[in-house]
């Protein structure tokens, strides 16, 4: 009786221990596979055939920095419906308006740069015409 539940129990162990040991294989094949694309898209950086930002795109996508940015800048236009905080927001608004020039520029830099925009100059330039 024994003998006839030993050799089903030992298939199911034997074919378990194949799966897990398939699994593992395959998991370090996939880790050497990431680690030899991570390799060659450094080479293709390092030589420029990659452009920088969309690798820099890539590796920022997980970051909380940009949707931090983002409430901090809609926070304002959200609170300016709130009638006891609007006067606070025009105020702080004359108050940003008063801050050294160079450091607006470097918060709009910054600003920019958090979201990606291209051609800050650019708008830089309209800033001045006015």
């Amino acid at each position: 009786m024994w003998g006839s539940l030993i050799g089903p129990i030992a298939n199911i162990a034997g074919t378990w221990v194949e799966g897990k040991a398939e699994e593992t294989k395959a998991k370090a094949v996939a880790k050497v596979e990431r680690a030899k694309a991570d390799a060659e898209v450094s080479k293709k950086v390092a030589t420029g055939e990659i452009n920088w930002e969309a690798n820099m795109a890539d590796a920022t996508r997980d970051s909380w920095k940009d949707e931090f940015a983002l409430v901090v800048l809609l926070l304002p236009s959200i609170l300016v419906f709130i009638p006891s905080l609007t006067d606070n927001v025009k105020a702080g608004f004359a108050v940003l308006n008063e801050l050294p020039e160079w450091y607006q520029y470097l918060l709009f830099i910054a600003v920019s740069s958090s979201f990606g925009i291209k051609g800050a100059d650019k708008l830089m330039s309209l800033r001045k015409k006015k």
